[in-house]
């Protein structure tokens, strides 16, 4: 199978566009399901096997979380949070992290989506899959962050490293790729690389000088960026750096969180990117041909993350698709343009050349002394953290025949 005609699986399910987090939250109403509607317009699902595996049980969730973490998201609702005072400044929930209704349902099925479609990829089936409500990268241990609860990535990394000795993860979001890094901060069998404003800007971490610990020394790549970032100069230092990296530590598979709230315009973003210059990242991943599992993340100016994330997946399909926007049920937040791709603004770049060049020869030197061959222990911070990747035996069922005609209706109805 050549990079270029690659098996593709994609993860949808109605019920992740039910939940919101409540009026004047960022993330509502769902963006998920916007970039499904616009998927199906173009044509796009034809070009993919879509799936559904079983929910994760509470259990797989604790291979990284705490288990008191997360019986406490199974409990919380709207309605009994004055019963739990304690726990909810204990586990970071409320503020950024609020409570709503369906709260561990929600959960579950983003988790389920990146899980399952690990397992798929250590089983052949695929060669990519994608799961746009994933990518909640911010979700520590024992504690919820940045609209992040049950940190998805983590867990499908740990379902990669069943089969795969090493595994990249990239980080595309404006954020800083925190939660993800600091689970894998002492392994050298995971490499973290996340490009991300950097500054007095949430989460405040990603220093070029992070580099990992221990084991891990030299397999935390951060980039630090300033406002203004296009894609000219992103493309100039994304190559170049995963490339290093590709050659240096040969991954098994890719998790690769495509977060949109480094596009232009975004409503809590500071960067200057188009579609065609986010995807541009999700292209030359995909060219290496290795196994790949492609995330969602932020994205917070509901018109554009659906454009991003429907791009990409033409981008990961191999298919060509129109700069016309195709009638669909949100026709109306794509005004007055209705086109895929849209203008950047004239914002400053604060990104020097020089600055761009010296942070860059900087990482490039930090990956030559990264060892051909790691080791095989992995810390993940968990009791168990000395030994392999334990089996979680999970059961991820392929559709049947019936099942098959059944969701290929709904998907078109």
């Amino acid at each position: 199978m050549t990079a270029e005609n690659r098996r593709v699986s994609y993860f949808y399910d109605a019920e992740v566009g039910n939940y919101h987090y409540g009026q004047g939250h960022p993330m509502k109403p769902h963006r998920v399901r916007m970039t499904h509607n616009l998927v199906v317009n173009y044509g796009l699902y034809r070009k993919m096997e879509v799936f559904r595996p079983r929910l994760v049980s509470p259990t797989a969730m604790t291979r990284f979380h705490s288990d008191d973490y997360i019986n406490f998201l199974k409990v919380i609702t709207p309605d009994n949070m004055g019963d739990y005072v304690r726990q909810l400044q204990r586990f970071n929930v409320g503020e950024d992290c609020p409570v709503f209704d369906g709260l561990f349902e929600f959960c579950q099925l983003y988790t389920s989506g990146s899980i399952g479609g690990a397992a798929r990829l250590n089983d052949n089936a695929v060669d990519i899959v994608i799961n746009w409500a994933g990518g909640l990268h911010h979700a520590k241990k024992a504690e919820a962050s940045g609209f992040c609860y049950v940190n998805d990535c983590v867990l499908a990394i740990l379902e990669l490293l069943k089969k795969h000795e090493r595994v990249l993860y990239i980080d595309i979001d404006i954020h800083h790729g925190d939660g993800v890094e600091e689970a894998f901060y002492s392994t050298n069998r995971v490499m973290t690389c996340s490009f991300h404003k950097f500054g007095e800007y949430f989460p405040g971490t990603g220093d070029v000088h992070d580099v990992g610990h221990a084991d891990g020394k030299n397999y935390s790549i951060n980039f630090p960026l300033n406002d203004g970032m296009d894609d000219k100069s992103y493309k100039s230092i994304f190559r170049p750096v995963i490339g290093k990296i590709m050659e240096m530590f040969a991954p098994g598979a890719i998790v690769l969180q495509c977060g949109a709230d480094s596009l232009s315009g975004d409503r809590l973003g500071c960067f200057n990117l188009s579609v065609k210059g986010h995807a541009d990242c999700v292209r030359y991943v995909r060219s290496f041909g290795i196994p790949m599992l492609v995330l969602g993340g932020g994205g917070y100016t509901l018109r554009n993350v659906p454009r991003c994330w429907t791009y990409e997946t033409a981008v990961l399909t191999g298919e060509e698709v129109k700069d016309e926007l195709p009638f669909n049920d949100y026709f109306e937040y794509f005004g007055p343009d209705y086109r895929l791709n849209l203008p950047v603004s004239n914002m400053e770049n604060l990104n020097s050349p020089e600055y761009l060049e010296k942070t860059k020869n900087q990482l490039l030197e930090i990956l030559s002394d990264v060892e051909p061959v790691p080791s095989v222990q992995i810390q993940t911070g968990q009791v168990e953290s000395q030994l392999n990747p334990r089996g979680m035996n999970l059961e991820v069922d392929g559709p049947t025949e019936d099942e098959r005609k059944e969701h290929s209706s709904e998907l078109v109805g």
